[in-house]
């Protein structure tokens, strides 16, 4: 169960009230058409992340039989450490004038109703799925973020929770990891939600020591994903697709 009275960490984006004023873009990603495949890798950029070694250097060390590239870390400091980001928390905060309160809450522990997801691709026009490969599909996947809504009225007792935007990622456990699914009720579209929920995944997986991190897109988002540090192509590194052709 989400815990509603978490509230986000001073380093994070800071809990806002009143009005939806976030300060990240207003584009979200409904990826049907798999087209471009983009990449992200770790960068200075962001803090306590290095880039340790050139792109794919880590899968190449793993295929070369005579590779003789030693990769060596440097020793970290206290400045260059984050504090880990907690499973769930308030991403956003809103009061209406009749006392109602509205909560965004961030969680990555894979707390997604199948039911709800399904009610959500619907609400985006995605084809629908059999259910049994939703559910597969999560249990399957290395991380699950979600984003929820919960209202509540002070004093009584009563709260709305649904779900309104959804993200997940597979991964290898070690090196990559690939970013699907990335959906934003229509309704909450325009808010930076979904920019928002991609960096705390970004974020979360740069912790768990996973560089190498990969998306497809949509040709209309590209550009979106660019401005969150991914990059189409890198260093002439090529997404490949087999898919049956009946």
């Amino acid at each position: 169960m989400l815990t509603h009275n978490v509230a986000a960490p001073s380093s994070l984006c800071p809990i806002l009230s009143n009005d939806w004023h976030f300060h990240v873009s207003d584009q979200l990603i409904f990826p049907h058409n798999l087209n471009p495949n983009l990449f992200w890798r770790a960068s200075r950029k962001i803090k306590g992340c290095r880039l340790k070694a050139s792109f794919w250097e880590s899968i190449r060390s793993g295929i070369l039989k005579n590779n003789t590239t030693q990769i060596v870390e440097p020793p970290s400091t206290l400045e260059e450490e984050e504090e880990p980001l907690p499973d769930e928390f308030v991403l956003v905060e809103k009061s209406q004038p009749d006392g109602e309160v509205e909560q965004i809450i961030f969680s990555s522990g894979g707390d997604v109703d199948v039911y709800e997801l399904q009610a959500l691709c619907d609400k985006v026009g995605w084809p629908r799925r059999p259910l049994s490969k939703l559910a597969a599909a999560l249990k399957n996947s290395y991380m699950v973020a979600a984003l929820h809504s919960v209202k509540k009225l002070p004093g009584s007792g009563n709260e709305q929770k649904r779900l309104i935007g959804m993200a997940r990622a597979t991964s290898d456990h070690a090196f990559n990891a690939t970013i699907w699914d990335v959906l934003v009720d229509p309704s909450y579209q325009g808010q930076g939600l979904g920019k928002a929920m991609v960096e705390k995944m970004i974020r979360t997986l740069l912790q768990r020591d996973i560089g190498n991190i990969t998306l497809f897109a949509d040709s209309q988002v590209v550009e979106f994903y660019r401005n969150l540090g991914f990059e189409p192509d890198p260093e002439g590194i090529k997404g490949m697709f087999w898919y049956p052709r009946y």
